[in-house]
């Protein structure tokens, strides 16, 4: 968690334990109840698993998309305890006023750790998990101004009492809470088992697309690379190889493995195949045939905003100004008028082919 926070956040997800990450927050704060700390040492799990979690949650499919409770709260609460176990030393060796800044820094840090575990329980990129967690301190500052009631309630939900009722009318309902972790890393294992075949191509391509979605590229890239092994013929697996290497500006090594998706299939994904070989060329500078291949992806997909914005890209860098402003405000309206779930998606490009027309029109 302290010096590889992305790896560990995957290896929560891949074996860890709601029970065992819920036992760690009990034990730091019990541990931080000093003079000074004056909550019940379940206070802080309940805050999590009831309001800073669930507002996560709600967050994260504003910004992002959808989540799992179970993943997102074992992530969470690791993350809590690592962020707060050095103040369970700090509180008894620095002064009061010193104690403060470091509890402050404890806290950033826990924020830096939910930025991670954003990203991989959700898959989602930088931008979206940053402001996921920019906000996410909302819900805890309206626990601090209700912290009176609000812990009367906790203190209620937390006794005996309430805890056997609970269990013996929804003891099975409690037995799912970890139900979608227990399924994702049940799934994880399935994979594993399968991938030791040595003519399993199809599992060594499913293991590479979980890492690529959790933005670990060397061990997507090594999954996709024993796929294409396996079976040179599994294009999925080369138009991901593809897609890692244009995000990572190995502009030869992606035109090589698209142009091989190209010769398999031209209208791979949708024909997205065209779409991403000119935004190579566009990377690489090579107006010209970046245009031919956006245009006769626009040809067969003509209202979307990426590969609009693209060829705007490409024309303008030809000198056509008047084309590309025509293909910015094509992308715009593109975007506009876009199916509502497929919003968050083409707002990107809303956004650039505003700018860039408006750049053009000055």
């Amino acid at each position: 968690m302290f010096r590889r926070p992305a790896d560990a956040m995957s290896a929560i997800l891949d074996r860890g334990s709601l029970l065992y990450a819920s036992v760690a927050v009990l034990v730091v704060s019990w541990l931080l109840r000093f003079p000074g700390f004056s909550f019940r040492f379940y206070s802080p799990l309940l805050v999590l698993a009831a309001v800073y979690v669930p507002a996560t949650l709600a967050l994260g499919k504003l910004f992002a998309g959808a989540g799992d409770y179970s993943s997102l709260l074992a992530c969470t609460a690791m993350s809590f305890a690592a962020a707060n176990l050095p103040l369970v030393l700090a509180a008894w060796v620095l002064p009061g006023d010193v104690f403060v800044i470091a509890a402050g820094l404890a806290y950033l840090y826990f924020l830096v750790l939910m930025f991670f575990a954003v990203r991989t329980v959700f898959g989602t990129g930088n931008g979206s998990a940053i402001a996921v967690v920019a906000l996410s301190w909302v819900p805890l500052v309206a626990v601090a101004f209700l912290w009176g009631p609000l812990r009367f309630v906790l203190g209620w939900l937390a006794s005996p009492f309430f805890l056997f009722f609970a269990y013996y009318y929804l003891g099975g309902e409690i037995g799912k809470l970890g139900g979608g972790l227990r399924s994702r890393q049940h799934f994880r294992r399935t994979l594993e088992t399968a991938a030791i075949n040595p003519h399993d191509g199809e599992a060594q391509y499913q293991l590479g697309l979980i890492y690529q979605q959790r933005h670990q590229y060397t061990e997507a890239t090594e999954r996709f690379t024993n796929a294409v092994s396996i079976d040179p013929e599994q294009t999925d697996a080369h138009y991901q190889l593809g897609r890692i290497a244009r995000e990572q500006g190995r502009l030869k090594d992606a035109l090589a493995h698209f142009q091989t998706v190209v010769d398999q299939d031209d209208r791979h994904s949708q024909s997205e195949i065209l779409r991403e070989l000119g935004a190579v060329y566009l990377a690489a500078r090579q107006w010209e045939d970046a245009r031919s291949y956006l245009a006769e992806y626009i040809e067969r997909r003509p209202y979307d905003p990426e590969g609009l914005y693209y060829l705007g890209q490409a024309l303008e860098g030809l000198g056509k100004v008047a084309e590309a402003r025509a293909m910015y405000e094509r992308a715009t309206e593109a975007a506009r008028t876009a199916p509502r779930y497929l919003r968050r998606a083409t707002a990107r490009w809303n956004r650039l082919a505003q700018k860039q027309a408006r750049k053009l029109a000055g």
